[in-house]
């Protein structure tokens, strides 16, 4: 049994499968809760379930990860020849799922390095795709540690929403943010920084607002080696629009991925959702 440093992240990385699996990535879900039902985000609940839901003004709330649940992941991946272990995840002021991981990794059977990445969605993701290629380089646990808090300080999300009722709804932006973005009916952009989802401008259409977006994530992203996302919930001809206009716009372009949301971010976002990850090598 080959031992080395393996990498444990959420399901709000959003990762393609096959590429959780090319890098040996484990994923532990978070929980969406629609009515009175407990649903495991990807696989016991879809978007488009999640969006219908939203539409028709159900009850949706989410929940971090169990310490139980951590536990059990942390032993299997400990019983599969891991020597240590970098779980990396969604920003711990938008979630528990940082402290659930923290209090699992005090008893796992492998030293256990939980990182607050400060990010979600695909910039998540391009972290522990960083962690994932310098353990697979064979870098050790403070290696793979390093190079993920490397790729989350310099990598920027950018969204627009319809609105902001979901984030106020579920505590995710303050009263007042939501207020100002209610007003005059404008459309909100946003931004995540130091780890909150912050108000970053307020545009009067959504068209306007979208090309703003294009805007603020093609002058982001200069230079060689850019990893971009562009994220969506139930509008995958506005995301696929805009990332072939990047495509065209980056010329440092390096990997382009186009993906839903899953229901955790949608919950809080609502149908409508456009993000750009922007995120250099």
């Amino acid at each position: 049994m080959s031992r080395h440093v393996a990498i444990v992240t959420d399901s709000t990385a959003y990762l393609p499968p096959r590429t959780m699996e090319r890098h040996g990535i484990t994923a532990v879900p978070l929980t969406v809760v629609l009515g009175d039902q407990a649903l495991e985000e990807g696989t016991e609940i879809s978007t488009r379930s999640l969006a219908q839901a939203l539409q028709k003004r159900r009850s949706v709330t989410t929940s971090r990860p169990s310490p139980e649940q951590f536990a059990e992941t942390y032993r299997k991946v400990a019983e599969s020849g891991a020597s240590g272990i970098v779980s990396l995840h969604l920003s711990a002021e938008l979630s528990g799922t940082y402290d659930a991981a923290v209090l699992a990794a005090r008893e796992a059977p492998v030293p256990v390095r939980v990182v607050d990445t400060g990010t979600v969605a695909m910039a998540l993701g391009f972290c522990a795709l960083a962690a994932a290629e310098t353990a697979g380089s064979g870098g050790t646990v403070d290696d793979a540690v390093t190079a993920a808090e490397k790729r989350a300080a310099g990598t920027s999300a950018y969204f627009y929403v319809d609105t902001l009722d979901y984030l106020r709804r579920g505590g995710r932006i303050g009263a007042a943010q939501a207020l100002l973005g209610s007003a005059l009916a404008v459309k909100p952009l946003l931004q995540l920084q130091d780890g909150r989802i912050e108000l970053l401008e307020k545009v009067r259409t959504a068209s306007r607002a979208i090309a703003r977006l294009e805007e603020i994530a093609a002058e982001c992203a200069s230079g060689p080696g850019i990893d971009i996302a562009v994220h969506h919930l139930a509008a995958p001809d506005r995301a696929a629009a805009l990332a072939d206009r990047l495509r065209a716009r980056v010329p440092g372009l390096a990997d382009l991925h186009v993906s839903e949301v899953g229901a955790v971010i949608g919950a809080h976002t609502g149908p409508g959702l456009l993000g750009v990850v922007v995120s250099p090598r």
